[in-house]
């Protein structure tokens, strides 16, 4: 079909298209007029999703991602959020109500689940593109209904996301108040532990009762060592044969000036023989001098030698007591460093019960604290007001689509008509209905009477 075909098929039956757009357009507008109005009524819900968390003063990543407003958006939608706000509302309490869903439903259910379900086909809940707002809509004929429906859903979604943050935080507090628990019943064991081996050892400080002991373990120790030394000098002493050659007998200042008495003697005495001869009386007296000199050295030289002995067992005995004494020194040390080390043991589960019990305490308060918080990232920016104009019928709009509607439509019927009892409109028409050549075209009458000159005749 051509374009020339096409515009004098509408020429020629304008007028019945031209009815089917009228009818259209004016079913559009009584429809529309006859419709019951509804009125939107739009609450906006800011998140914050910045700012730290005024609990634990963090800022959690997953606020910024983007599927964080999508959740939120869900959540607002959920049967949760809508049973809220009908409790707010408080439309279970409304008798009317209730005889309307006994009516509907036969009784069927939950009341709370109908008027949900009843409200979340008129929500619609939109984020902003470009911002954290989410605007939650509301439609009903009623546009102070609708404005209390958006304000509830609000108020409502607030409540439902505390809940989904303190209901998980209490329960953390349980569990944390629970672990405390077993965290301070350790560390009281542990402590009690310590103090009863204190207790049964009678340690106060073992720190100093270990260095007090072992300073008197080096010290028994020197004092073994040097009587040790003392005891094997006197040893060689005493084994000497030749007691003339011990050094104490050869230092003696006594022996030594015996023995230059007896040499002076000696002398004298020789020379005495010489002179006055051996029966001489002073050389007798002379003799029994030195022998009286020499008796008394032999005399000394027992008495350093006696000396010697004496020192050599006293150093023995004395050695003999210092080694019992470092053995038992020796073991109080080591029963002191055994103890040293339990109680270090012992101190180290009162250190680790001790930081158990304070990170556990802490978490718990930290969960306690956020369980009994009242405070969440949302607010309402703009709360529902009840609104003058309506948003549904859109009178002009529906007017406007029914134009186009109605001018579609009646093309459509009027090509359908034409189509179905088909009419020689023009030279196209015949050449494609007829398959013949036109040899020649005759105006219309109207055609050629309206171009006939004035002034003319036929």
């Amino acid at each position: 079909m051509t374009l020339q075909q096409f515009l004098l098929i509408l020429r020629a039956r304008y007028k019945f298209g031209l009815l089917i757009l009228i009818i259209t357009v004016t079913v559009t507008v009584i429809v529309s007029l006859l419709m019951t109005k509804q009125y939107t009524a739009s609450a906006a819900v800011l998140l914050d999703v910045k700012s730290p968390d005024q609990v634990s003063g963090l800022v959690l990543q997953g606020m910024i991602a983007p599927s964080y407003m999508a959740t939120q958006v869900d959540i607002i939608n959920s049967d949760r959020v809508a049973k809220a706000a009908v409790k707010l509302l408080r439309m279970d309490e409304s008798q009317s109500i209730k005889e309307q869903w006994i009516e509907t439903t036969q009784g069927k259910g939950e009341l709370v689940d109908w008027l949900a379900a009843l409200l979340q086909k008129k929500l619609d809940v939109k984020p902003s593109r470009e911002s954290n707002v989410i605007f939650i809509n509301f439609t009903g004929a009623n546009p102070d209904f609708s404005a209390a429906v958006a304000n509830a859903f609000s108020q409502a979604y607030m409540n439902v996301n505390l809940e989904l943050r303190t209901t998980p935080a209490r329960q953390y507090a349980a569990f944390f108040d629970e672990q405390t628990t077993t965290a301070r019943n350790k560390l009281d064991a542990a402590q009690i532990a310590m103090s009863d081996y204190q207790q049964e050892n009678g340690i106060t400080t073992t720190d100093d009762r270990l260095d007090f002991e072992t300073a008197k373990l080096n010290e028994t120790s020197s004092q073994l060592t040097s009587i040790q030394g003392q005891t094997t000098e006197s040893q060689s002493k005493r084994n000497n044969d030749k007691a003339d050659t011990i050094s104490d007998v050869m230092l003696s200042p006594l022996i030594n000036g015996l023995k230059a008495d007896i040499a002076r003697l000696d002398a004298k005495i020789k020379e005495s023989n010489i002179n006055l001869g051996k029966n001489h009386p002073q050389t007798q007296r002379n003799e029994a001098e030195l022998s009286g000199l020499k008796a008394q050295l032999q005399a000394e030289t027992r008495k350093i030698s006696s000396s010697i002995e004496t020192t050599y067992q006293v150093s023995r005995q004395r050695e003999q007591q210092l080694q019992g004494a470092v053995r038992v020194q020796k073991t109080k040390v080591l029963l002191l460093n055994k103890q040293r080390d339990e109680m270090n043991v012992l101190r180290r589960d009162i250190e680790s019960a001790q930081r158990a019990f304070e990170i556990v305490s802490q978490r718990g308060s930290q969960a306690t604290i956020e369980s009994q918080s009242n405070q969440t990232n949302l607010a309402v920016l703009n709360p529902a007001i009840a609104p003058i104009i309506p948003s549904r019928p859109r009178i002009f709009l529906n007017i406007f689509a029914s134009f186009f509607l109605g001018s579609f439509l009646s093309i459509g019927l009027v090509l359908m008509l034409e189509f179905k009892n088909r009419i020689l409109r023009s030279e196209a028409d015949l050449l494609e209905i007829l398959e013949l050549p036109v040899l020649g075209s005759i105006m219309s009458a109207t055609r050629l009477f309206k171009s006939k000159p004035a002034g003319a005749t036929a």
